[in-house]
């Protein structure tokens, strides 16, 4: 059992991620930037989500990725148009069924999302996406300033100490 010490750094620190994400997000206010926020939780993911558009004074779009995609270009272009969103969230990668294909394309296509999209781009990923962005597409990894984490990796949730009551 992971104690109450242990829960209420928890909460300081996604509070933390929150506002380093919202930074971020106006910061690059109508020019692209890449974000990659890190969740190994699709309900944490929406939780967070759900915080961030309710405090953010960005309208931020949110797009879950169809299991079927094969480009995130192309399902990006094809669900915005030819809107420019003030920010555009991406979730659902990890359902992806052919998501090696679709890291190499986004990689093969970096620079076609910067003079396309002015706009931050916030890819949500969990450990396995990560890591899979690091080996098949390191150029696009570097694009991202840093990874905002909001919950603890397996090896640190192995770590955690119990705190017994």
């Amino acid at each position: 059992m992971i104690g109450l010490v242990n829960s209420q750094n928890s909460v300081v620190n996604t509070t933390a991620a929150i506002k380093t994400l919202a930074r971020a997000i106006i910061v690059a206010g109508g020019d692209f930037s890449l974000l990659l926020a890190c969740c190994n939780s699709s309900k944490r993911q929406q939780d967070v989500l759900s915080l961030l558009k309710e405090y953010s004074p960005v309208d931020i779009e949110e797009i879950i990725i169809p299991p079927s995609s094969d480009t995130l270009f192309t399902t990006i272009r094809t669900k915005i148009g030819s809107s420019q969103p003030e920010a555009l969230m991406i979730r659902g990668l990890e359902s992806v069924t052919a998501i090696n294909q679709l890291i190499v394309s986004t990689n093969l296509m970096r620079d076609e999302l910067r003079k396309q999209f002015h706009f931050p781009l916030v890819l949500w990923v969990n450990d396995d996406i990560l890591r899979r962005l690091v080996w098949l597409a390191p150029d696009l990894k570097d694009w991202a300033a840093c990874t905002i984490r909001f919950d603890l990796n397996q090896a640190q949730l192995a770590k955690a100490e119990p705190i017994s009551a």
